[in-house]
This record gives C-alpha cells, structure tokens and sequence, in this order.
C-alpha cells in the first residue's frame, strides 16, 4: 500500500559468449492491478524514464574467454539514491522501441534469493604495493579480444584489476580460522585483506557495506578452493575479481552478475576502509529440497548433498556446464545432468526449456547447416563445433521422451535430427566409418583427445548409438540398420585382441590403425553396445578388476592412457550398475568423489582441481544413489510405474523419497538377521511396482 518506486537496472553487453546470446538489449516491463495496466516500458505515455548509469565503467576486460565483462564501479556517496528516492533528477535519455518479441511460458520457479553469510574467517595479512611481477599474467578473454571474441583492445580498457593486483607482493599472513557467528564488521588498512569462508561453494551475488574514510580502493577476489592458502583469483583462466573505487563514505553493494565461490578475499588498497555484513545472495534452483536420501553410511549422505548442491547451481533455467566460468548449456553434460532433475523435483521443465532453446532458432550463425552448437544459448563466431557433441542431442532427446513423455516436442526436433544425420553422410569413408570430422572432436579431457583424427573409434561409437536413438525415436529403419554396419566395422578395425585402439590415420591413401588405447575408447565400446561383457569377458574382466581409483597405485596396464572425470569415470560407474556391481559402484563413488565433496560441497569437472570444482554433469550421482543403493531403479511417470532392484550391499539400511506427479514415491529397506532386505516401498494411487532380480534383470515381483 502506499507510493512505490520501480527502479530496474539493466546489463547489456552486446558482445558475443556462450553465456547469453548476443541479442540487442532492452527492458520490458509492466506494472498491472486489476487488469489495467499502471505503468510500462516503451510506447507513448510510458512512465518508466531511463538513464545512462556511469557507476559501472564500461570499458574493462572480460570476466572470462566464455562470458562477458568484468564488474569494476566508481562511485561516490548518493549514487544509487534514483533507487530510492523518486524525487532524484535522472539524466533522462529516449531509447529506442524495440520490435516485438515471443514471450515464451517461464515454466520454472524463481531462485528464493536467499542470503548466505560466511562461516569463518581464515586468515588475514597484510601486502606491499608497486612490486612489479616477474611476468604479467594476461587473461584469455583479455588475449583473443579480436580474434572473433568482442571486447575492448587493452589500450582502450579504463582499469585492469587483474593486472593491478599482480603489482601486490605478500608482506604478512596471519592464520586464523576463526568462526563467525554472525555479521561483523572488519576494519581494513591500508594494503591489507582478510580471507573468508563460507563454508561450501557456492553461486550468486556477493555483496557487503563499505565504509570508507579517504578514498579506497577494494577488491573482492574469489575462488572455489584456495591455493597454497591463498584465493588465485586466475585459477579458472577468469578475473574472478570485483573492483570499487570509492570516495569517502558509506555505500552498500552487491554484484549483478553471478560468481562462484566457496573463499572470498577483500583487498583494500589505498585508504582505511570497514566492511560490514559480508554476504552471498543465492541464484541457484529452489526447487530441489522435495526429495530425500539417507543411508547407514555418512559418506553416501554427503556424496547427495554434493551431488544436489552442484544441481542447484547449475540448473537455475537450463543445464549449465558450470556456474562461474562458463555458465553454458553444453551438450554431453547436459545428457547427465538432465537424469538428476526429476528424482530431485518430480517434473522436466528445466529439460524442456533446454531443448526447446535449440528448436526455435531457424539456424545457427556460422556453423554448417544442419549442425547443433555445442552449447546454446550462445556466440560462436570463430565457427567453431564439437561434432560428435550433436549426437548426444540425439541419445538425450530419446531419454527426454521417455521421462516427459513429451512427444510433441520430439517431433518438432525431427528435422533438425534428421538433417543432423544427413550432415554427417558426407563424411563417410569407404567403410561407412566417419573420417577427418572437422572442428573440434572431443572424447573426454584425457589423452583421449589427442587421438581423434583420421577415425576416431569412439566418435563412430557414439554415432552408432545416435542412429540408433534415431531410428527409435522416429521410426526409421535405415537408421538402425546403418549403426549395425558401423558397429561391426568398429569391432572389426578397432579391436586389437586385448583393447580397442582409439584411432586410425590415413597413410598414402591407406588407413591404418594406431597403437594409441585409452581407458575411455573401452568405455564407450561397451556403452555404445559395440560389445558387451559377454561377448567380450576378458575385456570386461580387466577393466572391472584392474582399472578405476587403484589403477594409479597398481600400474596395471600402463600403456592404456587413463579416464577422467568427465567422462570416462561417468560410463565407467554406468557399466558398473548396468551389470549389477553396485558395491564396487558405491566403492568406486566414494573413491573418486568424497575428497571433492569434503573440499568443496560440490562436485568436480576432473579428478584434479585444475578446472571447475563444481560441474553440473557430476550431480548425476543423486541418480545413482536413488538407483543403485536405495534401489528405485527406474521411476517412469509417464506410464506410472516404478521399479525396484535391491544389491547386496554391505550396508545396513537407507530410505528416501522422490516427487513425482501426482505425489510421492518412499521406499526404505533395512538388512534382516538372515541377511534377507526387508523394505517398504509407498507410491501414488494408480502406480505399479516392479521387483527386478538383481543378477538376471528379469522381473521377480509385481504389486
């Protein structure tokens, strides 16, 4: 009740990214009460007035190679009174109309916004300014400007925190790891900063009232883990820095865009200045605190809370890569993430508004006709491609139809399929075998990599299971009988006896196969359906007994070049469960995922912490823990029925429940004294429960 102000602040940075699509900026907005509309942008008689905000320097580098500018203010006190108080005079500007645009459903709840505080203090110290580096570090998105990446060239950048804050030596450090109960207020001297903890990595706003004496300069500096004790603000080849500099007085502040941190370092320079009530204001999916897992082993219970707290971050309003570097809607890692939102949510919406995001488009600039990006929403003006990424477009939209039920959406993607298809007929050797695929070919971030021209094996694997999909999906044969013959060739050229060879070349016009064997070639060719464990049992055999998180201690076949994370370790776990090992699964899980858990709270793109500590893909291990240790092996909504498949675990219990439509689905199970599992499984009115036996897959029991 009462006189309100609107006040809308508006980012628009017209340069290209995988982030947000380079579209021209606008405002739309309208305020409504009972039906008549009270105020709204554009048009004539709007009461909405604009005005350029010079706050926020416009001239900076960009915050990474994959997103756009970094945040560095200059402000001084009553800078942001236009937010509050309706009688400040605004430099007014006319804008443009705008064309119409396509309003689309929003589907998906809003994040709650919630505020998050530090934990603890870890440290703090002091520093030496004007010490000039051995070597400056300059940031990719600082080095590619022009070479189709938009942004400033450096002669024309106002301020350069990432170079500013190399010229800073330590002089003093004073370990502290003292808890923080509450907000506080610190006060800074001059060169001097003070590292925080908020306990878990986390996504969205940083924010803190700043008060300074004489004019100062502060930095926040943030990652997600810290390095030799310290935040390096270049670990993830970003600027992960925010810069103010301030004119005596007060001001609070808060980041527009979103970073990704479990540490946050603030740096004055220059003047005396306090901080006070240090904050993260969450821009994460609330819609994920519905369901429940719970087990006798604590590290099982920490594993999901990882596992749903990297879901979180990364689902906001599509599938996202990561939520900090990127912040991209990748293919591949979309194909994991996806399984995790309906056992955490009970719906699809997120999935859906991610396909449809590739549906609406008519083309892509750039890109060969009939080709996906890689990830979208997003630029890519150098061209550039991840061919074999479009065929797990192909292997999700299959997964997709078959969790939502959602055919209408399938069949609009059909062209695009099919023309997909069509796109790589060209490239098709002698033997029906995909050669010199141009772009960037991917398998994994391993050695696998550097294997993938003039044939690459598991790209012909994936291939294979995408015409598959494809065939299913629409209908058509050919498809289906086009895989079979690339199945066989693979098999036939790649297999040497012991391994599948990752490769094959091109000598004189002959192709000959490589000796180059990777651990996740073997992976896809049992994923892929190129053989199966009983086809091949001494394969299988070797790879189940002597490679996952031992093999660096053993040694075992050291000339097989190991997996990583992403995402070979991923295939690794799903073949484990595919043959019923859930209790090497679990092993394995904790072996290569708790010490992840433990540093962070979320979960990791590599094994290492050389990359982003909190990938969307890896929060596929809510899904394995519902089906491989609490036993809901498939829950289908669309035909309402679930299935069970209980392991011999050695472990005395777990429970836990999902939403779906229509209600809730509980199960919980305990160990008897003859070591028999006793359980009890609830499900909505009109559902069916299936029984599989866990070594045969056959049906054992129907409710």
């Amino acid at each position: 009740p009462g006189r309100n102000l609107v006040a809308i602040e508006v980012a628009g940075y017209n340069v290209n990214s995988f982030y947000l699509a380079n579209h021209s900026s606008f405002v739309q907005a309208e305020v409504v009460s009972n039906g008549s509309i009270l105020a709204a942008t554009g048009g004539t008689g709007s009461r909405f007035e604009a005005a350029i905000l010079t706050e926020r320097l416009q001239k900076v580098e960009r915050y990474s190679y994959q997103r756009p500018f970094s945040e560095v203010y200059r402000l001084k006190p009553g800078w942001d009174a236009w937010r509050r108080d309706a009688s400040i005079r605004i430099a007014r500007v006319d804008c443009a109309d705008q064309p119409g645009v396509n309003l689309l459903p929003r589907r998906i709840p809003y994040p709650d916004f919630a505020g998050r505080r530090p934990l603890a203090l870890v440290s703090e110290g002091t520093l030496t300014p004007d010490v000039a580096p051995a070597k400056i570090w300059r940031s990719r998105g600082l080095v590619e400007v022009g070479k189709a990446l938009s942004g400033y060239p450096e002669n024309e950048i106002e301020r350069l925190p990432s170079r500013e804050l190399q010229y800073f030596a330590p002089a003093g450090n004073r370990r502290l790891d003292q808890n923080l109960a509450g907000p506080a207020q610190f006060k800074f001297s001059p060169n001097s900063y003070r590292i925080f903890d908020f306990g878990t990595n986390l996504t969205g706003f940083p924010g803190a009232t700043l008060t300074c004496a004489s004019a100062s300069r502060v930095y926040f500096l943030f990652d997600e883990i810290l390095t030799d004790g310290d935040v390096n603000f270049k670990r993830l080849s970003a600027v992960n820095v925010i810069a103010y500099d301030l004119q005596p007085g007060s001001y609070h502040v808060e980041a527009i865009e979103p970073y990704t941190m479990r540490y946050l370092k603030v740096l004055v320079a220059g003047g005396e200045c306090s901080v006070d009530g240090i904050y993260l204001r969450e821009y994460v999916n609330p819609d994920v605190h519905n369901a429940h897992f719970a087990s006798a082993d604590p590290r099982l219970n920490r594993l999901f809370v990882a596992g749903r707290e990297t879901f979180r971050q990364n689902a906001v309003d599509i599938f996202m890569d990561c939520p900090h570097r990127e912040r991209a809607g990748w293919l591949c890692d979309s194909y994991f993430t996806a399984r995790v939102e309906p056992r955490l949510s009970g719906r699809n919406v997120i999935e859906k508004n991610f396909f449809e995001n590739y549906l609406l488009p008519e083309s892509y600039p750039v890109l060969p006709k009939c080709m996906l990006p890689m990830c979208y929403p997003s630029d890519h003006m150098n061209g550039t491609f991840i061919p074999n990424w479009s065929l797990w477009f192909v292997l999700e939209l299959e997964e997709y139809l078959a969790r939502s039920g959602d055919r209408e959406m399938v069949d609009a993607l059909r062209p695009k399929v099919l023309c997909l298809f069509d796109y790589f007929k060209k490239f098709r050797n002698e033997d029906g075998l995909l050669e010199k695929l141009p772009s960037w070919v991917f398998v994994e971030w391993s050695a696998a990599n550097k294997f993938v021209q003039d044939v690459n094996y598991p790209s012909n694997m994936l291939y294979a299971a995408a015409l598959d999909a494809g065939a299913r999906i629409y209908g058509v044969p050919e498809l289906a009988a086009d895989a079979r013959r690339i199945r066989q060739t693979v098999l036939k050229q790649s297999f040497d006896g012991e391994f599948f060879v990752d490769n094959a070349v091109r000598n004189n016009g002959k192709l000959d196969v490589t000796r180059n064997r990777t651990e996740v070639c073997q992976y896809f060719a049992f994923f892929f359906g190129i053989v199966s464990p009983e086809t091949h049992p001494k394969l299988w055999a070797s790879l189940r007994d002597s490679f996952g998180p031992d093999r660096a201690k053993s040694g075992a076949f050291r000339d097989v070049y190991p997996a990583n994370s992403f995402i070979g370790n991923m295939l690794r776990f799903e073949l484990l469960s595919r043959e019923g090992r859930s209790q090497q699964l679990l092993d394995e899980s904790i072996s290569y995922l708790i010490y992840m858990a433990e540093r962070t709270g979320t979960l990791w793109e590599n094994t290492t912490p050389t990359a982003s500590c909190n990938h969307g893909f890896a929060s596929h291990i809510v899904h394995t823990l519902y089906r491989d240790v609490l036993g809901l092996y498939a829950v289908d909504p669309v035909n309402k029925t679930v299935t069970l498949r209980f392991a011999g675990l050695n472990l005395p219990w777990a429970e836990g429940d999902v939403p779906v439509p229509g209600g809730r689905v509980s199960l919980r199970w305990h160990k008897a004294a003859d070591g028999g599992i006793v359980y009890s499984v609830d499900v909505p009115a009109g559902y069916r429960v299936k029984v599989l036996n866990l070594t045969s897959g056959a049906l054992s029991r129907e409710l």
